[in-house]
């Protein structure tokens, strides 16, 4: 009798798991909880091999882009940018700000910086992997998703004639989502 309880209770806690897993990159829970319609579940080329990952196409200021939230680590990141070929890791600039905070913020990319050489893809790729001809591009810096407060680095940056985000504001259900993925294994 104890036995079967006991492997009734840790089959529960699986499928409690494996659920909770399945519905931060489900497209279908993501639209019901997001309201962003269209995501697919695909196969997506990186500098290491083809991996899967849920894909959100979006639009940020006019431009069309895609969220990407790979099933499996692709880096430190939980979410990802892809314009074009190009996948950019997606960090915010105050990730202890709360969620309510940041998406009333109208979050915006406000910087790309280099990546850490540590946390970059290739970093951990041999030497060999290295000299061969990319597939798609792994973005080697990182965005820097901030509140209206700090786009004026951004703005600023662009002005300047630095290099600047080039990206714009998020809408709602992107930003919270953004900001879910971008928080998940830090709460």
């Amino acid at each position: 009798m104890k036995g079967m309880l006991a492997l009734t209770l840790t089959a529960m806690l699986c499928i409690t798991a494996c659920t909770k897993v399945s519905a931060d990159v489900d497209p279908r829970a993501i639209e019901q909880k997001y309201g962003l319609t269209g995501g697919s579940v695909e196969q997506i080329d990186t500098e290491n091999g083809k991996i899967q990952a849920t894909v959100i196409p979006t639009t940020v200021d006019g431009r069309q882009v895609q969220l990407i939230i790979p099933h499996q680590p692709m880096g430190d990141h939980q979410v990802y940018m892809r314009d074009g070929i190009t996948i950019t890791p997606m960090e915010l600039s105050d990730p202890n700000v709360s969620k309510q905070q940041f998406v009333e913020s109208q979050p915006r990319v406000v910087d790309r910086r280099p990546l850490p050489a540590a946390t970059a893809p290739a970093a951990t790729a041999p030497a060999a992997t290295r000299a061969q001809p990319k597939k798609r591009s792994l973005g080697k810096e990182v965005l820097i998703v901030g509140g209206a407060a700090g786009a004026g680095a951004g703005i600023g940056a662009l002005a300047g004639g630095g290099k600047g985000a080039g990206i714009g504001a998020l809408g709602g259900g992107v930003a919270g989502l953004v900001y879910d993925l971008a928080t998940r294994n830090k709460k």
